[in-house]
């Protein structure tokens, strides 16, 4: 799928991408070691996850569905990252074309935003699961399911559009290196060479519309989520109640806590080399932990687990 949006004509064709080159002589130690980290993301974790949903129609419900539209969409999260870093740890030419960077960050800031939303709709259905037992069946079921994942996706490539639009818009003169692994916003609004305020103004109101509205709903559902779980009579009804949602209140917390300060003003936070070493924690780690936290904490997955593979 090519990216088509309105780019000024440029001094340049391309961007060097510094990566860790401030870490010389560790190339390889960094390729065994994020590539080991794909491999388990990509196999060990996601795709068992996908196929266990899949084949256990026990799993088949909104709660899990949800789980398996997460672990599809960080496969396709991490492969716009990695796959071009582990590349650029093998060579001495660590160069990336000025299409192919904002087709990177096109699909980056897309499934991006697509898991923000999608973590709030989750946190939705667990607020209807366990503020609504009774009429959950009729309020949230496999089709408005479906309806809610298509919704988080398109939300999430229609805000990378906007976004894209602008920043494709900039000029890129004679300062073409990057120091960063990947092509993200804050390194694109920093080398321009032209005013990129509008860019910034727009990439930083869209960020408010979808990193803190989805993180709203997200801190309004475990509000009434804990004000009813604490209702409960039994210490064992709330451990169970808070069971069911644990997991997923464990992976806002890394998802957001990693992402929201770097997003809410980008440009501001590309001054800072720590910048590179916390976007690996929400591009690498955090996709890492979550299929490990859903599966440790969730007795029903742990079952499925072993009735696929003991087989």
């Amino acid at each position: 799928m090519k990216i088509k949006v309105l780019v000024n004509k440029n001094t340049t064709d391309s961007f060097l991408l510094l990566g860790f080159s401030s870490f010389p002589g560790l190339e390889s130690l960094f390729f065994t070691t994020f590539f080991t980290i794909y491999f388990l993301i990509l196999i060990g974790n996601n795709i068992i996850i996908i196929v266990v949903i899949w084949v256990n129609n026990t799993l088949h419900k909104p709660m899990y569905l949800f789980l398996c539209n997460l672990s599809f969409l960080e496969i396709w999260y991490i492969t716009t990252i990695v796959p071009k870093m582990l590349e650029d740890f093998l060579s001495q030419e660590k160069h990336i074309s000025f299409q192919g960077c904002l087709t990177q960050l096109y699909f980056f800031v897309s499934f991006m935003c697509s898991e923000f939303v999608l973590l709030a709709v989750m946190s939705y259905d667990r607020y209807l699961a366990i503020c609504y037992p009774l009429h959950y069946p009729v309020l949230m079921n496999n089709l408005l399911c479906a309806w809610l994942s298509a919704g988080c996706w398109m939300c999430g490539f229609v805000t990378s559009m906007i976004k894209l639009s602008f920043i494709g818009r900039l000029k890129y003169c004679s300062t073409y290196k990057i120091n960063h692994y990947f092509c993200d916003i804050s390194p694109l609004l920093n080398v321009s060479c032209t005013d990129s305020s509008t860019a910034e103004l727009v990439d930083f109101i869209l960020a408010l519309m979808v990193i803190l509205v989805p993180l709203c709903i997200v801190v309004t559902s475990y509000i009434y989520i804990i004000s009813t779980v604490m209702k409960i009579p039994s210490a064992q009804g709330r451990r169970k109640a808070f069971s069911t949602c644990s997991s997923h209140l464990t992976a806002v917390v890394l998802f957001y806590s990693t992402t929201l300060f770097t997003y809410a003003r980008p440009k501001a936070m590309y001054a800072y080399n720590s910048n590179k070493l916390v976007s690996v924690l929400y591009t690498v780690i955090v996709p890492l932990l979550n299929p490990l936290i859903y599966c440790l904490r969730n007795k029903e997955i742990n079952c499925a687990l072993k009735k696929t593979f003991s087989h």
